[in-house]
C-alpha cells in the first residue's frame, strides 16, 4: 500500500491518486456487492468446504428416486456396491488406459441411445481378456423380436466398431419402479 511519504516519483503519485480512487467506489457500493470497475474482482464470500461429495440432494418433498447403486455413497464402493466399469487398464502399467475410458464412454452413449428409455439401471461394462460384457436392468416394455433385434445389433456393431467380442448381459424388470431402492 501507498503511503504519502514514501512518494518519490509523478508516477507514484498517479497511482496512489487512481488507488484512492477506487477504495472510494467501494466504500460506496454496499457490503454485499462490490463493484470495482478496471479492477480485478474478487468475492469475499466463506469458503465452501463440501463434505459430501458423490451424494444426491434430498429434495423438499422427498420425490427423487434412487437405486441401490445410487443409494450407497461412493466410499461403499467394493463393499456394497460395485464399479460402473471393470478392467485392469488403471493399475500399475496397465496398457491403454486413456482408450480404455473414451471406449467405455462410447458404449455407454451408444447403450443409451439404442436403448432409448429402456435401462432401468447404469451400464455396467466389465472386459475380461479382449471381451467385453455389457450388464444391466432393462423394462419389459419390448416384444421378445425387438429385443432380440436389438441385442444381437448392438453386438455386432460394437464387435465392428471396437475390434472385440462384446457380449450383452441383460436382466429385465415388469417397470422402473421395481429398481427404486428409496426415495429421497
Amino acid at each position: 500500500m501507498f503511503v504519502k511519504n514514501t512518494l518519490v516519483n509523478f508516477d507514484d503519485r498517479i497511482h496512489y491518486l487512481h488507488f484512492l480512487k477506487m477504495l472510494r467506489l467501494m466504500v460506496q457500493g454496499t457490503a454485499n456487492n462490490v463493484v470495482v470497475p478496471q479492477l480485478r474482482q474478487f468475492h469475499a464470500s466463506a469458503v465452501c468446504c463440501k463434505l459430501q461429495a458423490g451424494r444426491y440432494k434430498i429434495t423438499p418433498k422427498r420425490n427423487r428416486p434412487l437405486t441401490y447403486e445410487m443409494a450407497n455413497p461412493p466410499y461403499y464402493i467394493a463393499h456394497r456396491k460395485s464399479w460402473n466399469s471393470w478392467d485392469t487398464t488403471s493399475l500399475l502399467d496397465g496398457q491403454r488406459p486413456a482408450e480404455t475410458s473414451v471406449e467405455d464412454v462410447f458404449i455407454r452413449r451408444f447403450v443409451n441411445g439404442t436403448w432409448q428409455d429402456l435401462f432401468c439401471s447404469e451400464v455396467i461394462i466389465k472386459r475380461q481378456h479382449n471381451l467385453i460384457r455389457i450388464a444391466g436392468i432393462i423394462r419389459q416394455g419390448l416384444p421378445a423380436r425387438k429385443m432380440y433385434f436389438l441385442i444381437g445389433y448392438s453386438e455386432e456393431l460394437l464387435a465392428n466398431w471396437l475390434q472385440c467380442p462384446v457380449k450383452l448381459e441383460l436382466q429385465t424388470v415388469e417397470n422402473k419402479e421395481a429398481t427404486i431402492f428409496k426415495y429421497i
